[in-house]
């Protein structure tokens, strides 16, 4: 965000999540410009994201207390780490497992794919669509050497569809171009920064005030007292409740038991919280869920869209089981357009929307510093259910209800490639010389009164004699 205040992204995020803009005079940025090294503004909305999810915290804390908002601190440094936490973790001094071989760029007959496999289920979809065995495939360094030899051989498009029809994960890489072109981008386009509407399921109903804070609320912990049902996973959702758990609030996940988290990746995320495992096809184990739901303040699910909705767990049907609750959903690619049945992560979504191509080039692709997608994501998820339960604690009119508040890694992505990012042009000039018109960079030594130019174009080389003027 050059050329831009460090609050500037603050002031996008806070405006989407409905925050009165006066608060933002309680929010305080640390600067340092060694973090997050990037093309794009990673480090500006990373500062931003966490930054408003600060300020929600502290606003809800002033409206539980009835104390003055408390003055919110970001420092870069701080949030840089945090946006790295799964690379920073250390498990009995061993370094985490972050990525699979199998989940990389990888040459394509005509360009490049990007392949998803951590998970054991998503790895034998992808071997499958390729027509690769078990057997040709057993170990890592064998599988890389065969997929990479069947992708050599395939479009990129190719790959991405045949993957995808297998239950797999795979994106050919997109320039910006091209993504704001394709379908899906232009449905990303059109959707909110950080989708919120109230389900009226049977009328606005009363606004049910917050429980009490328990006793001890130094320090502060807005969110004490709440329940928090955590259907998510992989790194943005649970990035989100692991925040809310920070602030206070009883967080329990719950996975199904035939998909595993992997445990570096629970490690990390699974600070503050519980975990349970729950198969909701299970007549006792949904009689269990069902339970935790009527208690339940906060629901998060970060699964596909529609996913959860064979088990009554639909926006509306929420609404109408537990009137009063906040629901906040998470995708990867939005709520319309044809992609969005599709599954995805931060590297994909990098993929598909041209930050690859920004961070890198079309003949050799990059990536962000951080899965800063989906970071951001998780706070800025955290911080409207922290928005939502502010307005269900200031009461008022059109305050009751279910709120439901919805965000997508795609939709993230837009906003960071649609930041101002630095432009040559206004320090660019031209001058007619004996090659023609040449545009050039203006000198960048100044003072007053000084030259701000060169008086004569470069000449030709060699080209004069060897005498003093």
């Amino acid at each position: 965000m050059n050329g831009s205040s460090p609050l500037s992204g603050a002031e996008v995020a806070w405006a989407a999540l409905g925050g009165d803009p006066a608060l933002l005079s309680r929010l305080s940025p640390v600067v340092r410009e060694d973090t997050l090294p990037a093309r794009l503004p990673v480090r500006a909305l990373a500062r931003s994201c966490v930054g408003v999810c600060a300020l929600a915290a502290a606003e809800l804390a002033a409206l539980r207390t009835g104390r003055d908002v408390p003055h919110a601190r970001v420092d870069d440094g701080s949030v840089a780490a945090a946006f790295t936490s799964e690379r920073q973790l250390l498990v009995d001094g061993r370094a985490p497992v972050t990525f699979a071989p199998l989940s990389r760029f990888w040459r394509t007959a005509d360009g490049w794919v990007r392949t998803h496999a951590n998970y054991p289920h998503h790895r034998a979809r992808l071997l499958a669509a390729l027509g690769l065995g078990d057997g040709e495939a057993s170990e890592d360094d064998a599988a890389v050497k065969s997929v990479g030899a069947r992708l050599a051989e395939l479009s990129a498009f190719e790959v991405e569809e045949s993957v995808y029809a297998a239950g797999g994960l795979a994106v050919a890489l997109r320039t910006p171009d091209e993504w704001a072109a394709h379908p899906q981008g232009v449905a990303v386009a059109g959707l909110p920064l950080v989708g919120r509407e109230r389900l009226d399921v049977g009328g606005p109903g009363e606004v049910a005030p917050l429980p009490p804070l328990p006793g001890g609320t130094d320090p502060l912990l807005p969110a004490a007292g709440l329940r928090v049902l955590d259907l998510t996973r992989v790194i943005a959702g649970p990035v989100a409740t692991r925040t809310l758990a920070l602030l206070g609030a009883d967080v329990l996940r719950v996975d199904p038991p035939h998909l595993p988290e992997l445990p570096d990746q629970h490690a990390d995320t699974g600070f503050g919280k519980r975990s349970a495992a729950l198969d909701l096809r299970d007549r006792a184990d949904r009689r269990a869920f069902e339970d935790l739901l009527a208690g339940a303040d906060v629901v998060v699910t970060g699964y596909r869209p529609g996913t959860l909705d064979r088990f009554g767990l639909a926006p509306d049907a929420l609404a109408e089981r537990r009137p009063g609750l906040v629901v906040a959903q998470l995708s990867a690619w939005g709520t319309s357009g044809p992609w969005s049945d599709r599954r995805g992560f931060d590297s994909l979504v990098q993929v598909a929307s041209g930050i690859a191509v920004a961070e890198g080039s079309p003949e050799s692709p990059g990536a962000l510093p951080a899965q800063a997608l989906d970071h951001g994501t998780g706070y800025l998820l955290a911080a409207a259910v922290l928005r939502a339960l502010s307005e269900r604690a200031a009461g008022g009119a059109g305050t009751g209800g279910t709120v439901l508040v919805r965000l997508a890694l795609a939709r993230t992505a837009a906003w960071l490639t649609g930041w101002p990012t630095y432009s040559a042009e206004p320090w660019l000039t031209g001058m007619d010389g004996g090659r023609g018109r040449l545009r050039y960079a203006r000198p960048p030594v100044a003072f007053a009164d000084g030259p701000v130019n060169w008086e004569n174009p470069p000449g030709s080389w060699g080209g004069d004699a060897p005498v003093w003027r």
